[in-house]
């Protein structure tokens, strides 16, 4: 008991010292807007909306420059705004000769008639030219092996080791003569007509498989496969 006897006026300290807490029901210090333009006439704080309306633009700002002054300076001033309400006349239309108007009936029956429209299908008709296909050229040349041909033919699927190769391999090499190249369909034609498959000059089928410079056969065989089903 001592102990609670000891402790209560440490606790009413305590208390005296916490902050009071404001009641936020209470409002923003008056209890309706009525009340709150009462005490802002009384005070001068407080001006009517409809009193501010009429007021010049610079009447609420006694350090702003004025308006007259502005228009003499060569600076505009506003242009009053058109109120949306139902009374008011709806705003000019201006013609914009960029706009096409041919999906606007009225406006179309109003210039043309079936007989204006037959002359203009015609001088359309007069206008058209039909352009006879001629026959397709003729490749000059040798263009080389045939690289269809030979994926259609081919024992193997690329990666499959099917010829034999020079052990001592050169990576740069093969990196090199493969990027004179543009694509590997023509390193694959430079590979057959240099001896390919059966012997590798350039060193552009390490592997064996038949295939130069990672070129594939599957995409054409695939695409002769899906032609054979069709």
């Amino acid at each position: 008991m001592i102990r609670l006897f000891g402790l209560a006026p440490l606790m009413v300290a305590v208390a005296a010292c916490a902050p009071s807490i404001p009641d936020s029901g209470a409002g923003v210090g008056f209890g309706s807007y009525d009340q709150y333009a009462e005490n802002g006439a009384a005070t001068g704080s407080f001006v009517p909306p409809a009193q501010v309306n009429s007021m010049p633009l610079n009447a609420t700002n006694p350090g702003a420059v004025s308006t007259t002054d502005l228009a003499a300076a060569g600076i505009g001033g506003r242009t009053p705004g058109v109120e949306a309400t139902p009374t008011n006349a709806p705003p000019p239309l201006f013609n914009n000769a960029g706009i096409s108007d041919e999906q606007n009936f009225d406006a179309v029956a109003s210039r043309e008639t079936i007989e204006s429209d037959a002359e203009r299908r015609a001088a359309q008709a007069a206008q058209y030219t039909l352009v006879e296909p001629g026959a397709a050229p003729v490749r000059t040349g040798d263009t080389g092996p045939n690289i269809v041909e030979y994926a259609l033919n081919a024992p193997n699927v690329k990666g499959q080791e099917w010829y034999s190769r020079f052990i001592f391999f050169s990576q740069s090499r093969f990196e090199r003569n493969c990027a004179s190249f543009e694509s590997s369909d023509e390193a694959q034609r430079a590979f057959l007509a240099r001896g390919g498959p059966e012997r590798d000059p350039m060193g552009i089928d390490p592997d064996g498989d038949g295939f130069a410079c990672e070129w594939d056969p599957a995409p054409y065989r695939l695409a002769y496969a899906d032609r054979q089903g069709g």
